[in-house]
């Protein structure tokens, strides 16, 4: 994974953890999510945790979670927060998606890869994450992943500054074509990334001797007026909460949103996460 990468979370990791402040439907839709799917008690990686936010929100919940992140500075923040939170933790981990050496085959009940496949731009190194993830996974597991929409930057452009089409128009164009985003001077934005297209997420994880259990957009219909229902009451904000997480798995709706969310179950013939 590029060190443009690392360094891009190095220098925004408070910014990363307001984030699900700023977008409280992601994260409210995701650890409903967790809430269903992962049982009591569990043994829990979350690759690429960043500072934290959801494996705060599990130690709460009772489970075993080891956090490990590409970013020093995230891995920093995550404990000051564990600490704020007044949480365990089982540990923190500075590493790499790519290489998970240093855990056991079958070591988890649940695995958390709900960032690192943002920034893979490699085909090659996306498979590898997710072997390297089911891999450490027991079978009858449940494996989270995450992935960024290919139509969120304009979804994004239209909530910020829709005059930006006048000088993005060409590098959206191609990036429509390849789900790739690297940096420009002309387009600086995010650090390296791969905007996945909604129909391309099954596909990539056929064959890896996973049951589908969900797969979902994460912001529901919202994400183009994110900002007017975030700042609604607590009530009306449950509503469409439970809106959202409802029709999140209707394959109508996913392009409307910036968030894809895949939680699947691995069976006995998902030993090492490779293609069967």
């Amino acid at each position: 994974m590029s060190r443009r990468v690392e360094s891009f979370y190095d220098n925004h990791a408070m910014d990363e953890w307001h984030r699900m402040d700023r977008h409280p439907m992601e994260f409210r839709t995701t650890l409903r999510a967790m809430k269903e799917f992962i049982p009591p008690n569990s043994r829990i990686l979350d690759i690429g945790g960043g500072p934290g936010r959801y494996s705060i929100e599990l130690a709460k919940a009772g489970h075993r979670v080891i956090l490990l992140d590409l970013s020093s500075r995230n891995i920093e923040l995550a404990r000051e927060k564990a600490r704020e939170f007044g949480v365990q933790i089982v540990e923190f981990v500075h590493g790499n998606a790519l290489d998970l050496s240093r855990f056991a085959d079958a070591s988890f009940d649940a695995v958390l890869l709900m960032g690192p496949l943002y920034h893979l731009t490699d085909p090659a190194d996306r498979d590898l994450a997710i072997r390297e993830a089911l891999r450490v996974l027991a079978p009858g597991g449940v494996f989270f992943a995450s992935f960024i929409i290919r139509y969120a930057v304009y979804i994004d452009m239209l909530k910020r500054d829709p005059g930006e089409i006048t000088y993005l128009a060409q590098a959206y164009e191609k990036l429509m074509e390849t789900g790739v985003h690297i940096p420009t001077e002309k387009n600086p934005g995010f650090t390296d990334a791969y905007f996945i297209h909604p129909t391309e997420i099954e596909p990539l994880m056929a064959g890896r001797g996973l049951t589908t259990l969900r797969l979902a957009v994460a912001e529901g219909l919202i994400a183009p007026v994110e900002a007017a229902v975030n700042a609604l009451p607590e009530e009306a904000f449950e509503l469409w909460v439970e809106v959202c997480y409802r029709l999140g798995t209707d394959p109508c709706i996913w392009g409307a949103g910036e968030h894809m969310l895949y939680v699947g179950r691995k069976t006995q013939a998902g030993k090492n996460g490779g293609r069967l």
